[in-house]
């Protein structure tokens, strides 16, 4: 019998686009069931009654929660296809490690580049930028952060890609210019068949960010948008 796989998702989200690469990687096929965050749906409501978050991934009926937590269920179901965690304990410690690193930095710290001001913003801007050049320092001159082996770091980090646009309109910064070896990890990521399926989405989830904080939404609604966690699971 096949496995049936369904994702709840909200196209937008780096934590669904990390379930979304994860997936592709290992070539599973899957049900892609796009959430309203607004009305949300009973499956949702009811396969994550804690947090009523997305991502959400059934495999059989059962529900995994929690973007990286999905990732690393992927990679155990599916051992056989595209490792993503280390077989080694201690480089797969070391991997978790900068994957929580990630987890726990740019999403909080891109929110408060994108709504801050004065002084708050340029200490935002500064410690988000802090954090990019020690996640390029720890990739170094490496194709991926697993050396040759794309793994979880890079299934963690690519998807804030889409949002570089916003954080260099926002911060007023390049990082390009301040972090070359982070970008060049990205044009190799491109060359992944996960990935450039992804970025087909980076341009709108841009677009989306930007034109929603500068035109379309009073501050207070951004706010309630970027301090809900529906998007951050």
């Amino acid at each position: 019998m096949a496995d049936e796989v369904i994702l709840l998702d909200f196209w937008p989200s780096p934590f669904g686009m990390r379930a979304r690469v994860a997936l592709a990687e290992k070539g599973i096929e899957y049900e892609y069931k796009e959430e309203n965050l607004s009305d949300k749906s009973p499956l949702l409501l009811n396969m994550n009654p804690v947090k009523k978050q997305i991502p959400v991934l059934i495999h059989n009926g059962k529900p995994v929660c929690e973007s990286l937590i999905i990732v690393h269920y992927i990679d155990e179901v599916w051992k056989h296809k595209s490792p993503i965690l280390p077989s080694d304990a201690y480089q797969r410690a070391h991997a978790m490690f900068w994957a929580d690193y990630v987890d726990k930095k740019i999403y909080s710290l891109a929110r408060q580049v994108w709504l801050s001001n004065g002084e708050k913003h340029e200490a935002a801007k500064n410690e988000l930028m802090g954090c990019f050049k020690q996640l390029e320092g720890e990739l170094g001159d490496k194709a991926y952060f697993g050396n040759d082996t794309f793994e979880i770091v890079d299934v963690a980090l690519i998807p804030f890609y889409s949002w570089f646009y916003m954080f260099e309109q926002c911060g007023n910064m390049s990082i390009e210019a301040e972090c070359p070896k982070l970008v060049a990890w990205v044009r190799g990521a491109w060359k992944r068949k996960a990935c450039p399926r992804l970025f087909l989405t980076s341009t709108r989830s841009m677009t989306c960010s930007w034109t929603s904080k500068r035109r379309f939404w009073p501050s207070e609604a951004l706010e309630d948008f970027c301090l809900d966690r529906e998007m951050v699971a």
